[in-house]
């Protein structure tokens, strides 16, 4: 399917690796040129030059805190009018929330729910003067089915939801639209390192932990950065200017909602 958003500018975060990247490499794809940031340099740089190499698409990179009001404003200077937007910041650690103190609070709060309302407040205007905007935020599972020891996820991405809930209706008469992208369970860096840590502490190998895992899963396997990507770009695309206001599950039928 031609997407019909060749030419179109992206701004997409965290996307040296992992669901960003992902969602960048599938973007590329269709002919959208992008601003990527991430902390990192050296991953970023690489990043960017396997995505021009494989698609042939501008890639610009900008290294930089996304959480950080430095951050943003070089990735705005970088892309300071996109069509496309995909929010997205790395969790917070999990734990008790009796040892969360109230900068705990702040640091989860700043990077995934304030950081990526201040992103959408830079850019929604020009979009909707353009009549054209498609806004993806990534946020996780744990918003439809909350993780224990993950509360700081659990409250940061919901508080984003809340907000998102409201302003998409507010922005879909102008063919702008907002969505909520939910990964479950992606074979990312993260997922590993929390299998490796998992198995390390039950004595169990890597290779049964990971088994183990999939288990629990009705598709029987992990998704991958790459089908991630896939969804995020139709959620970009001309033909998605119904779709909005959305949290959208991409996780292999794991958190069993009938709604």
């Amino acid at each position: 399917m031609e997407l019909g958003i060749r030419g179109r500018t992206a701004l997409v975060c965290a996307a040296s690796k992992g669901l960003g990247k992902g969602c960048a490499m599938s973007l590329a794809r269709e002919g959208v040129e992008l601003v990527i940031i991430a902390r990192g340099r050296e991953s970023l740089e690489a990043t960017a030059e396997e995505i021009r190499k494989a698609t042939g698409t501008k890639v610009t990179a900008v290294a930089g805190d996304i959480t950080t009001p430095e951050g943003r404003a070089a990735a705005l200077a970088a892309c300071p009018s996109p069509d496309i937007l995909v929010n997205n910041a790395g969790g917070p650690p999990p734990g008790d929330f009796r040892e969360w103190t109230r900068e705990t609070w702040i640091q989860a709060l700043n990077a995934n729910m304030l950081t990526p309302i201040e992103l959408i407040k830079a850019v929604i205007d020009p979009m909707i003067e353009r009549k054209f905007g498609r806004i993806v935020n990534i946020t996780s599972s744990a918003v439809k089915m909350p993780i224990a020891e993950l509360g700081l996820s659990n409250g940061a991405r919901t508080g984003l939801t809340g907000f998102i809930a409201g302003l998409a209706r507010k922005t879909a008469m102008h063919n702008v639209t907002i969505n909520n992208l939910l990964p479950g369970a992606m074979w990312t860096d993260r997922l590993r390192a929390n299998i490796e840590f998992n198995a390390k502490k039950s004595g169990k190998s890597v290779e049964e932990a990971k088994r183990a895992r999939e288990a629990t899963i009705p598709a029987g396997r992990f998704g991958t950065p790459e089908e991630f990507g896939e969804y995020c770009a139709y959620l970009c695309s001309a033909q998605a200017g119904y779709l909005t206001a959305q949290n959208l599950l991409l996780d292999g039928g794991m958190v069993p909602t009938t709604f």
